[in-house]
């Protein structure tokens, strides 16, 4: 395991990583999740070995510190995710990132954009104020007090096991602060910095979670749409040859 120090009282962002050539890949995962539980079989596949890869939990998340005093905003999640690049001595990599962390990449990218050279987001949040059905609305729901005394319970019981495995691991405060944080969404909003980047875009969109919404937008600004068939939020769980190959650029 490896760490990087982003902040200036010490705190660490860690990942795992397995050797290889680069352009390395960086997974990333998404609100309340952990990146080598959603992703290291992906990374595990015969048509991705031999590529460096890291898998990197965000603060508040899985093993990396989560300081009281940080704010969890997409910036800072960007902030400390270029901070594990540095220290791992990276440029131009592959971005594989899920829902949050796709939202964290597309900020990484607009902000440090010699750190990226690809991206290939599952279901990232594109939007500020996500519908009600979306977990973070659930988490916002709460303020913050409220949901570190008691609304964290409530809302594991109504996400079921899946999400709660990994939910649980998380710091309740830094998971409302991510939620808040990612239903303010950036500036520029994620779906405009998606339109605007001038690297290579893969969006992965489950058959069961419905029509992207902008997909014609999205498309004539040069983002590869890929609906999945017989896929939902979760992606690389629900057809992990579909995303392979997308992660491969064999789809």
């Amino acid at each position: 395991m490896r760490h990087a120090e982003f902040d200036d009282k010490g705190s660490r962002i860690r990942w795992t990583e397995i050797p290889g050539e680069e352009p390395a890949r960086v997974y990333v995962h998404g609100l309340g999740a952990v990146s080598a539980v959603y992703h290291a079989h992906i990374a595990a596949r015969p048509e991705l070995a031999g590529r460096r890869s890291l898998f990197v939990d965000l603060p508040g998340h899985g093993v990396s510190d989560r300081p009281e005093h940080f704010g969890y905003t997409l910036e800072d999640h960007a902030g400390a995710l270029a901070t594990a690049l540095d220290a791992a001595r990276l440029t131009g990599v592959e971005l594989i990132a899920h829902s949050m962390g796709g939202s964290v990449a597309l900020v990484l990218a607009h902000r440090r954009p010699e750190l990226v050279s690809r991206l290939v987001l599952t279901e990232a949040n594109l939007d500020a104020a996500p519908p009600a059905t979306a977990g973070s609305t659930w988490i916002d729901a709460y303020d913050e007090d409220d949901f570190v005394a008691g609304g964290h319970a409530r809302v594991l019981e109504k996400v079921g096991p899946l999400w709660a495995a990994t939910m649980r691991l998380a710091d309740p405060r830094a998971l409302h602060r991510s939620a808040a944080g990612l239903r303010r969404g950036s500036a520029p909003m994620m779906r405009a910095i998606l339109e605007g980047l001038p690297i290579d875009r893969v969006y992965l969109q489950g058959e069961l979670s419905g029509e992207l919404e902008g997909r014609t937008t999205l498309e004539a600004a040069g983002v590869r749409v890929v609906t999945v068939p017989g896929a939902g939020h979760n992606v690389m769980f629900d057809h992990p040859d579909a995303f392979a190959a997308v992660v491969a650029g064999r789809l």
